[in-house]
């Protein structure tokens, strides 16, 4: 049996998302489970671009964005899926594209129900109408697709208590850690070895992720800059995402600029020298569904610091130190402690312990059972 992967585009750089996809093909590839797994990513069109100088670069972007996910990848599909038996959607959303395929041999992968907010709680995830109106129809394609898959117990509960899909379709898979995450020094990647001359060896707090809303990226600078008040060789590490305006805004504000180092587009590698080196690891999101980078900086041996909330806590254990969400003195107090005082964190053994529940070739098991099993 033929599956078919079908994966988010390049050039909307959603990391994990490609992460997920890609180790998926590799675990799957490597299996004798008689399914054989292709990714699929058409090309992304560009329409708009030419537009940038006069609208702007993010709506121009945005423009090809919707025209490429609601009119390209559909049309994309329908035209090839009678080369496929199964088809896995690695993100939710993309749910809408189960409209193109064969619901009783498709499966969505769901990571957090973000997506849907707008619809189940209006006063607090207001967005415009039309926002609502495509968000209503990428959920129907997940609730027609044969199976959801989801990351942790956090996130069932959440569609269950919205009845977003059928409790006997849904399928646990939590994500893994890649092979480079490890403990072992690694000396020779030329990015981090590059970087690291330029920190001059003085001690730095990382973050990994985008810069979207529910990251947190103010409380990030708030506490790194209330940080260097004790601290004031400390800098900053952020991998991944493109500032907003108004985070921007508030670097100049906290006056930190030249005490960050902005890195996006490197490989695992790299961002694993930078984890074992980094001084504290922050993951500052008020809302997520799982937090890759929580495991991939325990298998590094990072100290790892995460806003109290359920998802986090369910995926580092008693691994991790945890804050209150958006509490900026808690969140000073404990990572400063746990800079300069290392026993105040978990001890290394208990990292490592915890980042080994997760792996890829567990999360592509549970994923190929499922498949066999509709498959019968």
């Amino acid at each position: 049996m033929k599956l078919g992967i079908v994966c988010d585009y390049d050039e909307e750089g959603w990391v994990s998302m490609n992460i997920c996809a890609q180790m998926l093909h590799d675990g799957l590839l490597n299996s004798n489970s008689g399914i054989y797994p292709a990714q699929i990513r058409p090309d992304f069109h560009w329409r708009f671009k030419y537009l940038n100088s006069v609208i702007g670069k993010h709506k121009s972007f945005n423009a090809d964005r919707f025209i490429n996910r609601y009119w390209e990848y559909p049309r994309h599909l329908r035209s090839c899926r009678q080369n496929y038996d199964l088809f896995h959607i690695a993100d939710h959303s993309y749910a809408h594209l189960v409209h193109s395929l064969p619901a009783d041999r498709t499966g969505v992968f769901c990571h957090d129900i973000d997506a849907f907010r707008s619809i189940f709680e209006p006063e607090l995830y207001t967005g415009t109408r039309s926002y609502r109106e495509i968000s209503k129809q990428i959920l129907s394609g997940m609730q027609k697709a044969a199976i959801v898959f989801y990351t942790t117990n956090t996130v069932r509960q959440q569609i269950e208590k919205y009845q977003l899909v059928e409790p006997t379709r849904l399928v646990a898979a939590p994500l893994g850690v890649s092979p480079e995450y490890q403990i072992f020094p690694i000396l020779d990647d030329p990015i981090a070895s590059e970087l690291t001359q330029k920190l001059q060896g003085k001690p730095y707090i990382m973050h990994v992720g985008s810069c979207i809303p529910r990251k947190r990226i103010d409380v990030l600078l708030s506490v790194f800059a209330q940080l260097r008040d004790r601290l004031p060789e400390l800098l900053l590490v952020k991998v991944g995402g493109e500032w907003s305006q108004s985070q921007r805004q508030q670097i100049t504000d906290l006056n930190i600029r030249e005490n960050i180092f902005h890195i996006t587009n490197v490989p695992n590698q790299t961002i694993a020298a930078l984890y074992q080196q980094a001084a504290i690891v922050m993951i500052t999101s008020e809302l997520e569904g799982f937090g890759l980078p929580i495991i991939e900086a325990l298998a590094c041996g990072s100290l790892a610091i995460a806003s109290d909330i359920p998802a986090l806590r369910e995926v580092g254990g008693d691994a991790v130190i945890y804050c209150p969400v958006g509490d900026i003195y808690t969140w000073v107090d404990r990572a400063h402690r746990a800079i300069i005082t290392p026993d105040f964190a978990p001890i290394l053994s208990s990292r490592l312990r915890q980042s080994a529940l997760y792996s890829w070739e567990k999360h592509a098991q549970s994923v190929m059972a499922a498949y066999l099993k509709i498959a019968q």
